[in-house]
């Protein structure tokens, strides 16, 4: 079996088998694009590929800058930027997983790569904003469009229920029982949650979905609860570049992404004290380990404490 047919059985794998996310999913066939591109430009094939020759892989990934092609500079040089440390970290687990499902089909007697570990690298705490910031945000959207009421809509139930780009984009309309004051979420692997939402989100989204929803249809028939302006699925670069042009309204920082919203979701529950099992429930986090990250002591609660318990408080 040629590598590339090799590559194409592992990614059915994945996507039968293990029942990943579409961005997971994508990860893993840029990492093995990579790979094969380095196998056939080095003539190796698949069954002689050694320890050493991984090692020279991830080598050549270090000159790259990964996602960007190589672009030519006034000197005619490719671009130089390194892979992070990050990238390097996934591209060995994406290729151990790769050899291992090889080894297991009986192509190879064995991974070559199995002692192979990735670099080391931290886990950054998660940005977040302030809830003085976070109603700013939500105050940006020009109310007087249809744009800036579906906006708010979003930006509102993201906050209310800590939802991924992909979880909010993908919603439908009967994934929110607002009577009962919940949502339906098909998270990561395909798994359903159910969150909790606060009545002014929900306040939020009944005004969308009465008065503004109707105006993006133009006369078409979708269950997608939010629309563009074609009257389809609005997309995930759409959705951060609307929360870009509307933290520049709000006078905040430029590098706010979907996920600050889940980050500080998750980070206001846990500063007023909800419990660390049902936040991890409500952002469908498989390890409570992955919840834990947001267990950090803000500074807002810094000083609370200092002001409550001081003596000179």
């Amino acid at each position: 079996m040629d590598i590339d047919t090799l590559v194409d059985a592992f990614l059915v794998e994945l996507r039968t088998g293990r029942r990943l996310s579409r961005n997971t999913l994508e990860a893993y066939g840029a990492d093995l694009r990579r790979f094969t591109e380095f196998i056939h430009s080095n003539s190796i094939p698949p069954e002689k590929f050694q320890r050493g020759d991984f090692l020279k892989f991830l080598s050549s990934l270090e000159r790259k800058k990964p996602g960007k092609p190589e672009t030519k500079g006034a000197a005619g040089k490719g671009d130089a930027r390194k892979f992070s440390s990050r990238s390097l970290a996934r591209t060995v687990s994406s290729l151990r997983s790769f050899f291992r499902f090889a080894a297991r089909e009986g192509i190879l007697p064995a991974s070559p790569i199995s002692g192979v570990r990735g670099p080391r690298i931290g886990r950054p705490l998660p940005k977040y904003l302030t809830v003085t910031e976070v109603e700013r945000l939500l105050d940006a959207p020009d109310r007087r469009t249809p744009e800036g009421m579906r906006d708010r809509a979003m930006l509102m139930l993201m906050y209310a229920a800590g939802l991924r780009a992909s979880e909010v984009v993908s919603l439908r309309m009967e994934n929110v029982d607002a009577n009962a004051g919940f949502l339906r979420v098909l998270g990561k692997g395909g798994k359903e949650r159910v969150v909790p939402v606060a009545e002014t989100a929900l306040d939020a989204l009944r005004e969308y979905v009465k008065e503004w929803r109707p105006r993006f249809l133009k006369k078409k028939a979708t269950n997608t609860l939010f629309l563009s302006r074609l009257g389809r699925q609005i997309t995930r670069q759409t959705l951060w570049n609307r929360i870009t042009l509307w933290a520049r309204q709000a006078g905040l920082p430029a590098k706010i992404s979907p996920h600050t919203l889940r980050h500080s979701f998750a980070g206001h529950l846990l500063a007023g004290g909800a419990d660390l099992r049902a936040v991890q429930a409500m952002l469908g986090h498989a390890d409570i380990s992955t919840t834990q990250i947001y267990t950090h002591v803000t500074p807002e609660r810094l000083r609370e404490v200092h002001r409550k318990h001081h003596p000179r408080g």
